[in-house]
Formats: structure tokens, sequence, C-alpha cells
């Protein structure tokens, strides 16, 4: 099985594998690859979702363009252009990446946050982290789920058995998903796969 995983892409051309990688390397192998005649998608490794490049300019545009893309998005906390925790802050603390929102909750929660170390900002970071570590099976199932369907409608929704292979999948009918999956085209069937690994891994019997 391929093993997908965060900060890597995958560049499809028509149903086969054109390259994978950072964004860089697959724009790069994008760019190369321009001249074909197949339709070229590229998906985070992640979450299956379609990320769209801009491709002009030579290879050291690109290159420098998403450089400074990835640049802003950390800087920013990984916020759009345009939402207000993206705006350049004045005079004061450093921006160390943390992002103002606002946060609405009852007086008595305020107290307690207000009375743990650091404050309510540090105990509010606490718990998200610790959410976080502790996603349950379920949680990582249905991640895993959504993944694979984005995959699926965008490159396999003409394919042979889609729709009854999107139905096993959220109806955690795994044999008849996979059973399914296996009669498309190598790659796809691969790549699909992948993302849906760990949508029925914490299923019993």
């Amino acid at each position: 099985m391929t093993m997908l995983s965060a900060g890597r892409y995958t560049a499809f051309a028509g149903d086969r594998i054109l390259a994978r990688g950072t964004l860089v390397d697959v724009a790069l192998a994008m760019k190369s690859a321009a001249a074909g005649t197949e339709p070229m998608l590229v998906f985070d490794d992640a979450t299956g979702a379609v990320v769209d490049l801009d491709l002009r300019g030579s290879a050291a545009d690109i290159s420098a363009r998403l450089a400074v893309s990835v640049d802003r998005k950390e800087s920013d906390g990984g916020l759009p252009d345009g939402d207000p925790g993206s705006k350049t802050r004045g005079r004061g603390r450093p921006r160390l990446g943390v992002v103002a929102r606002e946060v609405t909750l009852l007086p008595r929660q305020w107290e307690w946050l207000a009375s743990q170390p650091g404050g309510a900002s540090q105990a509010l970071r606490r718990l998200v982290d610790e959410a976080r570590r502790s996603a349950t099976d379920e949680d990582r199932m249905r991640m895993a789920r959504e993944a694979a369907y984005r995959f699926m409608s965008a490159v396999a929704g003409d394919f042979p058995g889609f729709e009854e292979a999107a139905r096993a999948l959220f109806a955690d009918r795994e044999q008849c998903f996979r059973g399914l999956v296996r009669s498309w085209p190598p790659a796809v069937a691969t790549y699909t796969l992948g993302l849906a690994e760990q949508a029925f891994s914490a299923r019993t019997g």
C-alpha cells in the first residue's frame, strides 16, 4: 500500500501518476509535461483535495512563487488573505504565529481559564492540543472517508462502480469498496486505497 502523508502531494496526468513529492516538485513536473493532452490535477496526500497551482513563467518563477506562498501561510497561521487575523501587526509582542480570534464562553468558564497556569490563552491552546492528540478512531475514519471521496469524485466519477464504491465507503463495507476500487486503473486504485487506509481500520469483526 502506498503511504500518504501530510506535506506531500501527488500530480495525476489522466489516470496515471505524473509526480510525487513537495508542491514545488509536482509543480515543476507539471510545467515540464504541460504540452501533453491529458488533464493534470494535483492532490494533497493528507486530505485528497485538489490543489490549484499557478504554472506561469519559468521554473524559477514557479519555485519562488510557491516559496512565498508557503512562507505567508506559515506566518499567517494558515489563514487566507483578507482574514482579520492575517493583517500585519503594529508594534508590540512578536507574532509567533499566534492568531487572535473571538471566543465566547460563560463567566464560570472564563474564571476557570483565568485560574490556569499561563492564563486563558495558554490554557485554551493546551486544551486544543490535547484534543487533537486524543482524536478518536471515529475521527480518523471520518477524515479518511472524506479524503478518499474527494479524490474519487475528482478522478473516478465516470468510472464503473463509482457510485456503489462511494456508498460502500460511507457504509463501512470494506471488502465491497476495495473490490470495486481495484477494478479501476492501477494508479487511481492505489491512491484511493491509500487515502482510505484508515477509513476501516477501527472496525472489529
